[in-house]
């Protein structure tokens, strides 16, 4: 079967083996690729949980090849934008955990709801026919002695 494109699970890894000593020397590539090439790494860094250094480092030459900015400037630019990534990350795990909290507790009451439910239903049909043969009773009572 072929394929259309690189495999994705071995993207960052291909990445890696082909990834120049100074990304200056890519300076004039093409964006896109440079582009897709970060998002791979932080996609990898999001999967471990953690993106290297190395690869901090290599995303830092990168913005700094492609923005101006110096080495140090361009770390920090990285730095802060991995630390929102965390926010997010954590933000993201917040709102789950109070979802799953919400929807733990909506199962939780409707079961006791349906289990109340159970027992009401039980109980009335328990008192209804216990009224319906005292009813049946005292109507063959009462036509034995009207007639």
């Amino acid at each position: 079967m072929a394929t259309s494109g690189p495999d994705r699970s071995t993207s960052y890894f291909t990445d890696a083996l082909l990834r120049p000593e100074r990304a200056s020397a890519r300076t004039g590539s093409d964006d896109g690729a440079a582009t897709a090439e970060i998002s791979r790494i932080l996609l990898q860094g999001a999967a471990n949980g953690q993106v290297p250094d190395g690869d901090k480092t290599y995303i830092a030459s990168i913005v700094s090849a492609r923005t101006g900015l110096a080495e140090a400037d361009a770390r920090a630019r990285v730095n802060t934008v991995l630390k929102q990534i965390d926010d997010a990350k954590a933000a993201a795990k917040q709102v789950a955990d109070k979802a799953r909290k919400a929807a733990a507790m909506s199962a939780l009451v409707g079961s006791i709801s349906l289990l109340v439910g159970a027992f009401i239903a039980s109980a009335s049909a328990a008192l209804g026919g216990r009224q319906r043969d005292e009813e049946e009773d005292l109507l063959i009572t009462t036509q034995g002695r009207v007639i």
